[in-house]
């Protein structure tokens, strides 16, 4: 794996545990009220889209021209599987939190409509099937890259003002592969000329602090106008997301690999799947002990993490744990030589 792939990965997957830390934090303590805060708090958003767009890259360097014959069944046994999984886990947890949910509408809700944490992944799963239709019939993206924004932003725009609503179900607009759209075609570009934009994004580095600067403002300037929902289907992301991910894949060829991004990296797919969960379930003990918000925060942070971890750490030893939290990285036995 490309060192700043998992650099990216990494920091993206810590950014969503400490986004969702915040929210469990500020159902039992309540919101500072600082607008640093609430700022902050929307640009952490950026992390889910770069997830996504991550994966994109990965597939679209991989697998250039096809996809190899095994690619569909991988994903099922490894992605989507876990994704059923955890649906049905979510439901359970929210179960015991409040008695009162029917839990059978519940699982249904969560994989059929990705009512949960890991709606991610049927996003992910559309873009596959976009990849495959991009190589298959060669689409040029010097048309597609364009049509896939312009698409996405009158999308977001007419989901984000009430034009299109669905009764009582306005998370699944969330879910068409066309709110996202955009950022597929660009991880797709990036992903399949990754060298020579790797080799830029180096040559150029110092530069894309000031794009990321500049994202920073645009979305600064939305907060001012008064757009302020914490949420990563923001069209203000975009740009972010973009810079963002360009810092880092710039910057990350120069740093030194880090044993624990590598491996928070590795384990990043089952992090997000596990860390709600775990958050949900500890935050009120945790409050009740920790009455200050920072040190609340940043205890629910790192037990949810650690806890994650672990547990990613102990089904990787069982022959079906990756069906829980999709395949890890193994290490390879060293070979001693005589």
């Amino acid at each position: 794996m490309i060192k700043e792939w998992n650099i990216l990965r990494a920091i993206a997957c810590l950014c969503i545990v400490f986004l969702h830390s915040s929210t469990q934090t500020s159902r039992i303590l309540g919101h500072p009220q600082m607008d640093i805060y609430h700022f902050g708090r929307i640009l952490l958003c950026f992390a889910t889209p770069t997830f996504i767009v991550l994966s994109i890259i990965i597939l679209a360097n991989r697998y250039t021209d096809r996809l190899p014959n095994n690619f569909w069944a991988t994903r099922i046994k490894f992605i989507y599987v876990p994704f059923i999984v955890f649906g049905v886990i979510d439901a359970l947890v929210g179960k015991y939190l409040n008695p009162r949910i029917t839990l059978d509408l519940k699982i249904l809700d969560n994989v059929l409509t990705g009512k949960f944490v890991g709606w991610f992944i049927l996003v992910i799963f559309q873009f596959y099937i976009l990849h495959y239709l991009v190589t298959r019939f060669k689409i040029s993206m010097k048309w597609l890259f364009p049509l896939s924004v312009i698409v996405m932003g009158i999308y977001l725009y007419c989901i984000n003002n009430g034009i299109i609503t669905t009764d009582g179900y306005d998370y699944v607009l969330k879910l068409p592969f066309i709110a996202w759209f955009g950022y597929f075609t660009m991880g797709f570009i990036t992903g399949k000329h990754y060298a020579i934009i790797a080799e830029k994004l180096l040559k150029y580095r110092w530069f894309t602090l000031f794009i990321a600067a500049i994202a920073i403002g645009i979305v600064y300037l939305s907060y001012r106008n008064g757009i302020r929902a914490v949420d990563s289907r923001r069209l203000d992301l975009f740009p972010l997301v973009i810079a963002f991910s360009s810092v880092i894949l710039a910057w990350g060829q120069l740093i030194t690999r880090f044993k624990l991004l590598n491996l928070i990296s590795n384990y990043s797919f089952g992090i997000y799947l596990l860390h709600w969960q775990y958050q949900r379930l500890i935050s009120p003990y945790i409050a009740e002990y920790i009455t200050s918000y920072i040190p609340c925060l940043l205890t629910i942070f790192f037990v949810s993490l650690l806890a994650s971890m672990l547990t990613i750490k102990i089904l990787s030893y069982i022959p079906f744990g990756s069906f829980i939290v999709g395949k890890v990285r193994k290490k390879k036995p060293s070979v001693k030589t005589t």
